[in-house]
C-alpha cells in the first residue's frame, strides 16, 4: 500500500493546511480553545453572559491584569519573575493622584505616574544584572518598599483629586461600544507581539531565557535584555495603575494589592514556562482572560465567590502540569 496516498505527511501537505496544523499545535490555540469551551459552558447556563454590556463589562475587567501580563510574560521568557507589578501599579496610581492634587497638568500628572514605574523596573533590572539577586528576592523587596511607600504617603486615606475630563476617557471612555482600557491593551498587545515575534529584540529575549550561557556566547547582550524587560514590566505596570485611577479617579492605599498573583497566573496559563524561553504576549493575554471569563461565570452563576481562587488556582495547575507532560514528551 501506498502511505502517502493515504496518509499525507507535512511535506506534502498544501501550505494553507500545514499552516492550520500548526496553529492548532500552538499553545496559545489550546488557551483559545479553552476560553471558547468555558464561556460556551456559561453561556449554556445563564443567557447573561453573550450579552454586548456582559462581554464588554468582563473585557475591561480582565484588560488590566492583561496590559500587566504583557510585561510579565517578557520577563519570565527571560527566566525571571516580577513580583513587584501590583506594587507598582498602585504606587503609579498614587503618584498620578498626587500631582493632579498639586495643580500638575495631565501630561505632568502621567509622566510622573510612568516615571515611577519606570524607576522600580530599572532597579528591578540593576538588582537582578548587577546585583546578581535571584529574581524572586529582588523583585519581592521591591514589591515591600512599594506598598510600604503607599501607607507612609497616604496614611491609608485615599486621595481623590479634581482632574480634567480628558484624563477620565483613559480609564472611562469609549471608543464605540468598546471600553478605552480594551482598546489600549489591544494596541499594547499587537506592539509587543510584533516585536517579540519579528525584531531581533524578541529574538534574544527567547534566546536569554531558553540558554542564557549560549546566547551570551553567541554575542547577545544577556544583561541587557533583562535590564529591558524589567524596565518595560514596571512602566507597562505603571501604565495599568494609571488607567485605574482615570477609571475610579481615587487612588486607594490598598490598589494593585495581590494582582501580581494574577498577572502571573494569566502568563502561565498562556503557556508561558516558568523555566524560561517559552511564552508569547497574546498567550498571556489570552490566559488573562480566561480567568475573567471564570470570574464572571462565577458572578452569573451565583457560585460563591470565594470559589474563584479556588478554580483559577486549579486551572493554573491544568495549564502547567499540560506545559510540562508536552515538555517530557518532546524529551522522550
Amino acid at each position: 500500500m501506498d502511505v502517502g496516498l493515504t496518509q499525507p505527511n507535512r511535506r506534502t501537505m498544501p501550505s494553507l493546511a500545514r499552516t492550520l496544523l500548526d496553529l492548532f499545535r500552538a499553545k496559545e490555540m489550546s488557551v483559545l480553545l479553552a476560553v471558547i469551551l468555558v464561556g460556551g459552558g456559561i453561556a449554556m447556563v445563564t443567557p447573561y453572559f453573550l450579552t454586548t454590556d456582559n462581554l464588554m463589562g468582563v473585557f475591561r475587567s480582565f484588560s488590566l491584569t492583561a496590559i500587566m501580563s504583557i510585561g510579565m510574560v517578557m520577563v519570565i521568557i527571560t527566566g525571571g519573575i516580577d513580583l513587584s507589578v501590583g506594587s507598582v501599579m498602585g504606587l503609579s496610581g498614587l503618584v498620578t493622584a498626587l500631582a493632579f492634587q498639586n495643580g500638575f497638568s495631565t501630561v505632568v500628572s502621567v509622566s510622573c505616574g510612568l516615571g515611577v514605574g519606570f524607576l522600580f523596573g530599572l532597579t528591578n533590572g540593576l538588582l537582578v544584572t548587577v546585583g546578581r539577586l535571584p529574581p524572586f528576592i529582588a523583585t519581592l523587596g521591591t514589591l515591600s518598599i512599594g506598598r510600604g511607600l503607599m501607607y507612609i504617603v497616604t496614611k491609608g486615606v485615599p486621595a481623590t483629586p479634581e482632574t480634567p475630563e480628558v484624563f477620565s476617557v483613559i480609564g472611562q471612555g469609549y471608543i464605540g461600544s468598546v471600553p478605552a482600557p480594551v482598546i489600549i491593551m489591544l494596541v499594547l498587545a499587537l506592539i509587543f507581539s510584533v516585536i517579540m515575534t519579528f525584531t531581533t529584540f524578541g529574538r534574544h529575549v527567547y534566546a536569554t531565557g531558553g540558554n542564557e550561557q549560549a546566547a551570551w556566547l553567541s554575542g547577545v547582550n544577556t544583561s541587557r535584555i533583562k535590564l529591558t524587560v524589567y524596565t518595560l514590566s514596571g512602566t507597562i505596570s505603571a501604565l495599568a495603575g494609571i488607567v485605574a485611577f482615570s477609571r475610579y479617579l481615587s487612588a486607594e492605599p490598598a490598589s494593585g494589592f495581590g494582582v501580581e498573583l494574577d498577572v502571573i497566573a494569566a502568563a502561565a496559563i498562556g503557556g508561558a514556562s516558568l523555566a524560561g524561553g517559552v511564552g508569547s504576549v497574546m498567550g498571556a493575554i489570552l490566559g488573562a482572560a480566561l480567568t475573567g471569563i471564570i470570574a464572571n461565570g462565577v458572578v452569573l452563576m451565583n457560585i460563591n465567590t470565594y470559589a474563584q481562587q479556588a478554580i483559577t488556582g486549579a486551572v493554573i495547575l491544568i495549564a502547567v502540569s499540560i506545559d510540562v507532560w508536552r515538555n517530557a514528551r518532546k524529551e522522550r
